[in-house]
């Protein structure tokens, strides 16, 4: 009989296991994986049109790819549409946006690597979100939108 490390099993999340919650402001969210050991955290986003997040920086690289839609940062001169994909490096610096003239929901899958860092007018840091705390929040948002906790975040 062959034993089976844990570490070496594939883990599977589908469609339906993951609850979206509302995030507020047009943002939808799943938190899809997050990894205490690697600090990388995947997270799929439903952006409704006009959405905006806070400026923000990123203390590691981070990979997007964009499902269906339309989105871009405004500090760049790109729109990301559907089957687009982008590599963020570590530390740069962005507000997405969703144009409002969209048509339908925008929606992107991101892999996060370390934090990210929602920051001021003055470029302070506001916020911190990272694997854990996105994770934490998540399951807050499941269990107070009544979709109680979620079970199908691969957390490794």
């Amino acid at each position: 009989m062959t034993t089976v490390d844990v570490d070496d099993v594939v883990r599977h999340a589908g469609e339906d296991d993951l609850p979206w919650v509302d995030a507020t402001g047009g943002i939808w969210l799943k938190v899809m994986r997050m990894s205490a050991n690697t600090g990388i955290w995947v997270v799929r986003n439903r952006f409704e049109p006009g959405a905006r997040l806070q400026i923000h920086r990123h203390t590691g690289p981070v990979d997007g790819f964009t499902i269906a839609g339309r989105w871009h940062y405004l500090e760049y001169d790109f729109f990301s549409t559907t089957g687009s994909y982008i590599r963020e490096p570590a530390g740069s610096v962005h507000t997405l946006d969703v144009p409002a003239d969209n048509e339908g929901i925008t929606d992107v899958l991101f892999v996060i690597e370390g934090a990210l860092l929602d920051l001021a007018a003055d470029g302070s840091v506001e916020s911190v979100t990272d694997g854990s705390t996105a994770l934490a929040g998540y399951v807050a948002l499941a269990e107070s939108q009544g979709f109680g906790t979620p079970t199908g975040v691969i957390v490794d």
